[in-house]
């Protein structure tokens, strides 16, 4: 038997048949847990003398003054804007960051998690590779608090801070729909994270609204990056009856749609509409500027690394998720479709 000091919470979990995460929800009683789930795990903590390492937190918001950063792409602008944002939070509160590229390879964000934990930081925002598969367990465990920031992660309960994608998503295709668009193609990241799977709920409403049965062959996802979307927008654009408009899932995405359009000798929007997700400076210097559901990027890290804050200094509330609302920026890639 391990001394009570030294007791996990992945010693609770491996004694309680259950997974970390279930031990996470019991102890910081947040999420659906079963009552006889709920009644082994609180036995085998009490059996155990497991304590959650509270003297380690309080040591560490005293002593540590790094904050880890665990992002998806470093090359993605929208993670480079979210970075900054973050900085200067921590920075004006004496804290400097750790900053991790996950390359949405979750080996790779399992192994900086535990770097994280080893390196005992202050705390760590988040943004997880997948969000049924990330854990941040051993943060957790450590006693580190953690922010999840533009994706959520059903593993570990934590504070989360995103985008309201739906609506997001569903203002965008209203708008093509608005125009006239009645065959409209979808380019997503991985429906395993948030955006991707909730920017396509949104896509889906706002074409039922419509009256509109969505084509499966209109609809591609993959990774969120300017080679997929590419990849993506030729496969459309070659099909015997092309969509009328494009619905991107991000920004790479639609770089990657645009060279594929412009490839195709096709000019927007009297061949192709184009409208995406995320604003970016280069979008409207283009001829023509590009419809956008703008995310506040800024205000995302900066709440993330203020309630980050508010967990180092003590604050014990029920875990919670701040949405943040999204505005349309219309520019002229949308016009009504030239019959062919």
């Amino acid at each position: 038997m391990k001394d009570k000091a030294t007791v996990t919470i992945r010693d609770v979990a491996q004694h309680a048949g259950v997974s970390t995460a279930t031990v996470s929800r019991v102890l910081s009683n947040s999420g659906p847990v079963s009552a006889e789930v709920r009644e082994r795990v609180e036995h085998t903590i009490r059996a155990l003398g497991y304590r959650p390492n509270r003297m380690a937190r309080s040591f560490r918001a005293q002593r540590s003054k790094f904050i880890g950063l665990i992002i998806s792409d470093v090359e993605n602008p929208f993670y480079t804007s979210l970075v900054r944002a973050v900085e200067d939070v921590a920075y004006a509160h004496d804290y400097s960051l750790l900053l991790c590229n996950s390359d949405e390879d979750l080996e790779k964000e399992r192994t900086y998690i535990q770097f994280m934990a080893d390196e005992r930081v202050a705390g760590v925002i988040g943004s997880p590779a997948s969000e049924q598969e990330t854990s941040f367990a051993a943060l957790f465990d450590a006693g580190i608090p953690v922010v999840s920031v533009d994706r959520r992660s059903a593993l570990t309960p934590v504070d989360t801070v995103l985008l309201d994608n739906v609506a997001a998503a569903r203002d965008l295709t209203r708008h093509l729909i608005h125009h006239g668009h009645r065959r409209i193609g979808a380019i997503l990241p991985n429906l395993s994270i948030t955006s991707g799977r909730e920017r396509l709920a949104g896509f889906l409403q706002a074409m039922e609204e419509a009256g509109l049965a969505p084509d499966p062959a209109l609809i591609h996802e993959g990774k969120g990056i300017e080679a997929f979307g590419a990849h993506a927008a030729r496969a459309l654009l070659h099909l015997p009856e092309r969509p009328t408009a494009i619905f991107t899932g991000n920004n790479l995405i639609t770089l990657g749609a645009l060279k594929a359009i412009q490839e195709c000798g096709l000019r927007i929007p009297d061949d192709v509409a184009v409208a995406g997700h995320d604003e970016m400076p280069w979008m409207s210097l283009l001829a023509p500027g590009i419809t956008v559901a703008a995310q506040p990027i800024h205000e995302m890290g900066r709440t993330a690394m203020r309630m980050l804050l508010a967990r180092i200094n003590g604050d014990s509330q029920p875990m919670c998720e701040v949405k943040l609302a999204p505005r349309l920026i219309i520019r002229n890639s949308v016009a009504s479709p030239t019959p062919i």
